[in-house]
């Protein structure tokens, strides 16, 4: 499992800042005056428990932000789960959580349930991610692949399908596939631009873990698998990543969509409500939108343009 499918991501450092009942009126003014202040800047202490859940593509970005919120806001609890895209927005539409991470656009029917639910919510952009097809390093033959090779490959046609299938100069041996499980945005992702909407192979192995998928390809010349660019980016010592139409997977091809059709952004949905009556949820999402750009690239995915985060700014501030 990932580190952050381990933690709780709860940002809780030190306590309380308590008034005594029994200052002089000098140090009530000074209090009042350093409060405005920082307020003014932004920096007054806030209290209170934020709540998200979602995709484990967009965890990394959000572990990263829990953890320097709390060195801004220190008496904010910020809790986030990672129960895939699916299972995020199941939690989200239960009025279970203030925000959900996606790594996909969230789906007709997800909407359709919010609406019916009386949620209103609103949809930020936080970063760009190029889904990565990878082998074992060993493979010699299918280090460039096309979209329709990729299909042929991926998509169930009742056999057992072998290298030498797609190409038959490739070996004639049998392909073993791993997948992102069937609750994962990226698997959505995936089925919709590759698939087609068509079944996945049947003797894939799906795991919500990367961990799980990494360690496949790693032990098998004949393997291969796709995942969110940032985890092929942590195990590129183990693992060969493929060409797509003959296009690498790089920031600069995915920021600027080369690498199509797997480019792709992350987003974070949060409930108006929260936004508007929780100010903890309010300056978490905002501070989540000053800082997501540099702790996308820290954690290996690709920043927005900075007119993005701007714009997301300001159809935040209308929110409040």
């Amino acid at each position: 499992m990932k580190k952050w499918q381990y933690l709780s991501m709860t940002a809780v450092l030190g306590s309380a800042l308590f008034l005594g009942a029994c200052g002089n009126s000098d140090d009530e003014a000074t209090t009042s005056t350093d409060n405005n202040e920082q307020a003014e800047a932004g920096t007054a202490q806030l209290t209170g428990d934020v709540v998200g859940d979602g995709s484990s593509t967009v965890a990394p970005i959000t572990e990263a932000l829990v953890e320097e919120y709390a060195a801004v806001q220190k008496d904010v609890r910020v809790s986030v789960g990672v129960s895939g895209t699916g299972g995020g927005f199941e939690k989200f539409i239960n009025g279970e959580t203030d925000f959900s991470n996606a790594s996909r656009p969230i789906k007709d029917d997800e909407k359709a349930q919010l609406e019916a639910a009386g949620i209103d919510y609103t949809e930020f952009e936080l970063a760009y991610d190029g889904l990565s097809v990878v082998v074992h390093p060993e493979n010699t033959w299918a280090k460039n692949l096309t979209v329709d090779q990729l299909k042929q490959i991926w998509v169930e046609n009742g056999t057992t399908k072998k290298w030498s299938d797609i190409d038959p100069s490739w070996p004639a041996e049998e392909i073993v596939f791993y997948s992102p499980g069937a609750d994962s945005g990226t698997f959505d992702y995936f089925d919709e631009v590759i698939l087609d909407g068509e079944d996945l192979v049947k003797t894939a192995t799906l795991s919500e873990d990367d961990n799980v998928l990494v360690q496949g390809v790693t032990a098998d010349v004949n393997a291969i698998a796709f995942f969110g660019y940032a985890y092929y980016l942590e195990n590129a010592d183990k693992l060969q990543v493929v060409t797509v139409d003959g296009v690498e997977p790089t920031n600069e091809t995915i920021e600027s969509g080369e690498y199509s059709p797997l480019s792709r952004p992350l987003f974070v949905y949060v409930k108006n409500t929260a936004l508007a009556e929780n100010e903890a949820v309010y300056d978490f999402i905002k501070f989540s939108l000053e800082n997501s750009g540099d702790m996308a690239e820290a954690v290996g995915y690709v920043s927005l343009p900075e007119e993005k985060y701007s714009a997301g700014l300001t159809t935040l501030e209308g929110l409040k």
